[in-house]
């Protein structure tokens, strides 16, 4: 039977229900906890809604509590600035009137600017070298785990393809840079807003697991507990997150049961068009 792909901007999708109030819910009331990236990307798009003529250009997010599936979240926005360039919104995250989140994004109106820079694109193979029929053909394949190998199913809101594949079965990364290619699975309506919020969603897909890669391990082997601490992201030049787009991702230090993480996203062109840096929790199991 032909698995439906998932449709990201439904996912994201929040209902105004009064006083810069919105309501989201989870796709999928059978995980363990809401994903991370979900709760980034609704509170985005809750925030959204309350600015005009201006798009998010960063956000900063804490995680407070694991949030419940099978519960709605409220979303409450704190309209705090509205100045001649910049606008401030401060997003809560809420189940049970408790914060599980906490969510600053500042919104600028576009100018133009004297300086103009970039860091240069990574050079990794395009993602048509890392489909589904192109993986089955490496020796590798038949050993990958199940979860790794998920990655290429349709029912995903956001189709992955990652470029270090041998990683998975113990291969280390010596310099702890990993790839990924990725966007989102369906086409999405032409709101740049939606796509910074869809992107906000997708960048916190497998961040945390670049920890492992000078270990030859991952964040998949059972004997690791792992979870978002905080999120920060930064948006440079317009992207369509339903194009295939390149995360760099490494991990510059791990210590104290913590690792922290940071990447940047650019198009296929090469073009820089996000920052992102985390740190989580991350412990082995004893």
């Amino acid at each position: 039977m032909q698995k439906s792909r998932i449709d990201l901007a439904a996912i994201l999708d929040v209902d105004f229900i009064g006083s810069d109030l919105f309501r989201g819910n989870s796709p999928n009331v059978s995980n363990e906890r809401v994903f991370g990236g979900q709760v980034v990307g609704q509170a985005m798009l809750a925030a959204c809604r309350t600015v005009e003529a201006r798009l998010p250009h960063s956000l900063h997010c804490y995680f407070i509590h694991t949030g419940d599936p099978q519960v709605p979240l409220i979303y409450k926005v704190e309209r705090l600035r509205d100045g001649k360039s910049y606008s401030t919104r401060r997003v809560t995250a809420m189940q049970h009137s408790n914060p599980i989140s906490s969510i600053m994004a500042s919104f600028h109106k576009r100018e133009e600017g004297t300086f103009d820079h970039q860091d240069k694109m990574p050079e990794v193979p395009g993602p048509e070298h890392f489909t589904a029929k192109e993986l089955s053909k490496k020796a590798v394949y038949p050993h990958l785990p199940e979860i790794v190998r998920r990655y290429y199913e349709p029912d995903r809101p956001v189709e992955l393809r990652p470029v270090e594949i041998d990683r998975y079965v113990g291969q280390k990364i010596e310099d702890g840079k990993l790839h990924m290619w990725m966007k989102a699975a369906t086409k999405l309506p032409d709101d740049p807003a939606l796509h910074i919020c869809a992107l906000a969603y997708a960048s916190d897909l497998s961040l945390l697991d670049a920890v492992m890669g000078r270990y030859g391990r991952t964040l998949f082997d059972g004997r690791i507990l792992s979870g978002s601490l905080d999120h920060a992201m930064w948006f440079h030049r317009p992207f369509r997150a339903d194009d295939w787009l390149l995360y760099a991702k490494e991990s510059p230090s791990a210590q104290s049961g913590r690792g922290f993480t940071r990447g940047l996203i650019f198009r296929r062109d090469g073009t820089l068009v996000a920052s992102v840096a985390q740190e989580g929790s991350v412990r082995e199991r004893r």
